[in-house]
């Protein structure tokens, strides 16, 4: 029990209590931010757990907008609400990374992440090429319903927000759950010695199935909260090889240390485009890349290291001042 309810759940559990304070003051304009953030922190989530398996996914947009595109069909047959919906675009990115999970899963390194990027943009021509799926114009997505209730106007967004932190929270919970189990605790035995593994007489391919179709879910909750939170989905925007670097470059600005961290590297990542993009509309790429580089070459183990670096050093901090009261009193 205590495995369960350690720091990193009660850490998510405050941040989530902090965001439902937070709502009733954010401008508009900070509350789209956070949407994106917490559906990006979402996919992130998923990409941390094949990364701490030793994978890299550079297609996981695939499931994204797989999870997207599902909201603006399922509109289309009359579904609205919010919560069908969620379950909808999950089930279906899940569903895809199942079956797609029984070949990839047979791959690793740069194979499994151009396999990945591959099926991506084999979506994104599927859906480029459709017109019954849009083709590049995509859909628009209406508002949705909540349970069955519609409210006005000036409260839809701050309750879509409070959702999607629920959403966000059960699934960073899930994930954390599921890294700390037996299961999940594999994902570093797979990555270090995947003969070991099997010797012991688990399935290393099996697991990485296991972890690809987990990662895949958590794609397509992101995907459901990102249609909803900008109202349109097209093959640009949510299927295109771009975003699936955008993912990589959250997971590689928070790091794998922590599945919160991810959050917290979305929303950096947010405000870093958002504000790069409105004073430097022609260099906004290249400050991304700049900051990509910096993270890389001074925080190689991403922001959830800083945490770790000052504990370190207050610890060693402790250590010295204990050792000085120890000398000191041989001393007397």
């Amino acid at each position: 029990m205590n495995r369960l309810f350690d720091k990193t759940f009660w850490g998510l559990t405050i941040g989530l209590v902090g965001l439902l304070v937070l709502n009733f003051f954010l401008e508009e304009w900070m509350r789209s931010i956070g949407l994106q953030s917490l559906s990006r922190g979402c996919v992130a989530i998923g990409l941390l757990i094949l990364w701490r398996t030793g994978l890299v996914s550079f297609g996981h947009a695939l499931f994204f907008g797989f999870g997207a595109y599902t909201v603006a069909m399922m509109q289309i047959l009359g579904v609205n609400d919010l919560f069908v919906l969620l379950i909808c675009g999950t089930a279906t990115a899940g569903l895809l990374a199942f079956f797609l999970g029984f070949l990839l899963r047979q791959y690793r390194a740069i194979f499994f992440a151009l396999l990945n990027m591959a099926f991506s943009m084999i979506l994104y021509g599927v859906l480029a090429k459709a017109e019954w799926l849009g083709s590049t114009d995509g859909f628009g997505i209406k508002q949705v319903s909540f349970l069955g209730m519609t409210p006005a106007d000036e409260m839809y967004r701050p309750i879509l927000f409070v959702c999607a932190a629920v959403f966000a929270y059960i699934s960073a919970v899930a994930a954390h759950w599921y890294l700390k189990s037996t299961l999940g605790m594999m994902t570093m035995a797979v990555r270090e010695n995947e003969i070991r593994v099997e010797y012991l007489g688990y399935s290393a391919e099996k697991a990485i199935h296991i972890k690809y179709v987990f990662s895949g879910l958590l794609a397509g909750v992101g995907g459901v909260i990102m249609a909803v939170t900008v109202g349109h989905v097209d093959p640009d925007s949510m299927v295109y090889w771009p975003v699936s670097g955008d993912f990589v470059f959250i997971t590689i600005l928070s790091g794998t240390g922590n599945v919160g961290a991810t959050f917290i590297g979305a929303l950096v990542y947010e405000l870093l485009r958002t504000y790069a993009f409105e004073f430097a509309p022609e260099l906004w790429q290249l400050i991304l890349g700049g900051s990509l580089l910096l993270i890389i070459m001074f925080l190689p183990d991403g922001l959830w290291s800083i945490r770790s670096e000052l504990r370190n050093r207050r610890e060693l901090r402790e250590a010295k001042r204990d050792s000085d009261n120890r000398a000191a009193e041989v001393k007397r």
